[in-house]
């Protein structure tokens, strides 16, 4: 079973050589390596060029964005299995050997998703993502997974089609809705990756646009002939899944009443949110009150909770 990694480039140089290290360092590193540039300008040519002897094909040019750059990586890949994995997150040790495994012994799986660190700028853990055995209804309510951590079949991504290159933010999200209809989803709690976080990271400078994307995912969704029955179905567990996911990424970007307020629709939607998000709600709670202090000193502990990942 071959295995094939893109990583998308642009102006990410100063992390770009983690990301390479991490995937040509693996105990059992992928068949095929394709780093896709969109022209960059910050020396990232220099440091793909210092491993392009590990790299099967490397570009650099001029693209309409992420999304373009990946399906370009997409249409190369030869390998049974694919990963995507950004200019600025990392791939943990073992990760490919065990994800081959899993689809060897699911050979009905799709998807196969982990765990991923969240790190900082300088690498060091904030947080560590936990997920849990999802299926496409818990996708639809947009329950997220980390992109890192995602790996699937290259016939499944055949069958689906590639990144919708007009989705710019949940563009991840909806390759997996599209995905999880060719098979089965298998997660397995591990951590397989770690995605960075860094003041211009898409998760830090434009949270606002993530709810955006959300509405709009959700009317195709419902008008989608494909989910239209399952969207009907569970229609208020959707609503409010998008509304959740818009509230959590205004707190992000520091909107704290913008985020109550969505937030807020999510509780009206579907009640049970209120137990489920209660720390995200005094989370944004403490920074409306100014409350820094108390925020810093809850993302400090986490750092000594979960130490780094690269040791994992």
């Amino acid at each position: 079973m071959k295995l094939s990694i893109v990583t998308p480039s642009y102006n990410q140089g100063k992390f770009l050589g983690d990301t390479i290290r991490s995937v040509i360092d693996s105990t059992r590193p992928p068949d095929e390596y394709f780093v896709i540039d969109g022209g960059s300008n910050d020396g990232s040519v220099d440091t793909i060029r210092e491993y392009e002897g590990f790299i099967t094909t490397w570009v650099s040019e001029p693209d309409q964005g992420q999304a373009d750059a990946i399906n370009k990586g997409f249409r190369l890949c030869n390998g049974d299995i694919i990963g995507w994995l950004n200019s600025d997150d990392m791939v943990l040790p073992g990760t490919f050997d065990r994800i081959l495994k899993v689809f060897e012994h699911n050979p009905n799986a799709a998807i196969v998703y982990g765990d991923v660190f969240s790190i900082d700028e300088i690498g060091e853990t904030i947080n560590l993502q936990r997920f849990k055995q999802l299926r496409l209804p818990d996708l639809m309510a947009f329950n997220i997974i980390s992109q890192p951590g995602v790996f699937f079949r290259r016939g499944a991504l055949q069958a689906a089609g590639l990144l919708d290159e007009s989705y710019h933010y949940l563009l991840d999200h909806h390759l997996w809705l599209r995905l999880a209809q060719q098979g089965e989803m298998v997660y397995i709690p591990e951590p397989f990756a770690a995605a960075r976080y860094h003041p211009a990271a898409k998760n830090v400078a434009h949270t606002r646009h993530f709810g955006q994307e959300a509405f709009r995912m959700m009317a195709w969704m419902r008008d989608d002939p494909r989910l239209g029955s399952l969207f009907a179905k569970h229609k208020r567990k959707i609503e409010s899944g998008a509304y959740r996911l818009d509230g959590y990424y205004q707190m992000e970007g520091g909107q704290f009443w913008q985020g109550l307020a969505c937030y807020g629709r999510a509780i009206i939607i579907r009640p049970v949110v209120l137990a489920l998000e209660w720390k995200h709600l005094l989370y944004a709670v403490l920074g409306i009150a100014g409350l820094q202090r108390a925020k810093e000193l809850y993302k400090q502990a986490r750092k000594k909770k979960y130490g780094q990942p690269t040791q994992q």
